[in-house]
């Protein structure tokens, strides 16, 4: 890519895989400081748990690094997870992603590409 040339994904726009790091941080602090989310974590190495995510969400966003971990439905299975927790969550990314700097045009293209996995993470 040149000077001239756009960022051709959103990945690129929000600042690559640096960017999508730091959004992760944010936003684990922000779900396990939810007594509604934190228990979910409880016996999760939070620190794989946030290079897994990363990854993720860079794929999902456009990056060239694959993504090898399980689906968004067997990492889930199990859990119970319910509509509203799960609103609360896509509730911490948007904050988590607006405290990183990334605007509101952005963050609504982002959520048209995560929100559609809803059913494979909800499962109560």
């Amino acid at each position: 890519m040149t000077e001239t040339q756009a960022p051709d994904t959103i990945f690129d726009r929000i600042g690559g895989e640096a960017a999508v790091e730091a959004v992760v941080e944010i936003f684990y602090g922000k779900v396990l400081g939810d007594p509604e989310l934190k228990d979910y974590f409880a016996a999760t190495d939070i620190e794989g748990l946030k290079r897994h995510q990363a990854r993720f969400v860079g794929m999902a966003l456009g990056a060239t690094r694959p993504y090898s971990g399980r689906s968004m439905q067997k990492a889930h299975e199990g859990m119970g997870i319910t509509e509203a927790d799960f609103n609360l969550v896509v509730g911490h990314l948007a904050a988590a992603l607006t405290e990183a700097g990334v605007d509101g045009p952005t963050i609504e293209a982002i959520a048209e590409k995560l929100v559609p996995l809803k059913g494979d993470i909800v499962t109560a």
